[in-house]
C-alpha cells in the first residue's frame, strides 16, 4: 500500500488563496466578496475534515446565513473582532474565542464590522450527503462527490 505523500510544515500565510472567492451560485456569491480563504487542509492532502485559514475585509461576511445537516463545524478566532450572527441573536468575538456548531443546529455566519482585517481558522468535517440549508434565502446544498450543488428551494437549478 502506497503511503500518501507528507508535506513538510509551512507558514500558512504561505497557502495560496482559493482562486475561486465563492461556490455560491449568483447572485449569492457577491455577498461574500471581502472573504478569502486559504485551503490548509487541501494543501495536505487531508480527505476526513477540512481546515481553512479565512480572512474577511472590513464588511466582509464568511458565508450566507446557513446550517449543515450532517457537518459539525467550528472557527477559532485568530485576529479581529468579528460578530457572530445566529438565528438568536449575536455575539461579539475576540483573538482567541471559539465556537463550534453541531450537525443540524443554529443557522450561523460571521460579519466583520470593524475597519480591521479579521483572520480565523474554520473546521469542518466532509461527511458524505451533507446538505446546507439557508434560513434567509432561496437557496439549499448538497454534498455530491465533494462538491456542492446548489438548488432553489423548489428544487430548481440556479443557472
Amino acid at each position: 500500500m502506497k503511503q500518501p505523500d507528507t508535506k513538510p510544515a509551512i507558514a500558512a500565510q504561505d497557502v495560496a488563496v482559493r482562486s475561486k472567492p465563492s461556490v455560491y451560485p449568483n447572485p449569492f456569491g457577491a455577498r461574500v466578496a471581502g472573504r478569502l480563504k486559504r485551503q490548509l487542509g487541501d494543501f495536505f492532502g487531508l480527505q476526513n475534515f477540512g481546515v481553512n485559514l479565512t480572512e474577511l475585509s472590513p464588511g466582509a461576511q464568511s458565508a450566507l446565513l446557513h446550517r449543515h445537516s450532517r457537518q459539525d463545524e467550528m472557527i477559532y478566532i485568530l485576529e479581529g473582532t468579528p460578530t457572530l450572527r445566529m438565528e438568536d441573536g449575536e455575539q461579539l468575538l475576540q483573538p482567541g474565542m471559539c465556537a463550534g456548531f453541531p450537525a443540524g443546529g443554529t443557522a450561523h455566519h460571521l460579519i466583520n464590522r470593524t475597519k480591521t482585517i479579521v483572520r480565523y481558522l474554520e473546521i469542518g468535517d466532509r461527511t458524505p450527503g451533507d446538505e446546507g440549508s439557508y434560513p434567509e434565502d432561496d437557496l439549499q446544498a448538497v454534498l455530491e462527490a465533494g462538491k456542492w450543488v446548489f438548488k432553489q428551494k423548489d428544487g430548481s437549478h440556479y443557472d
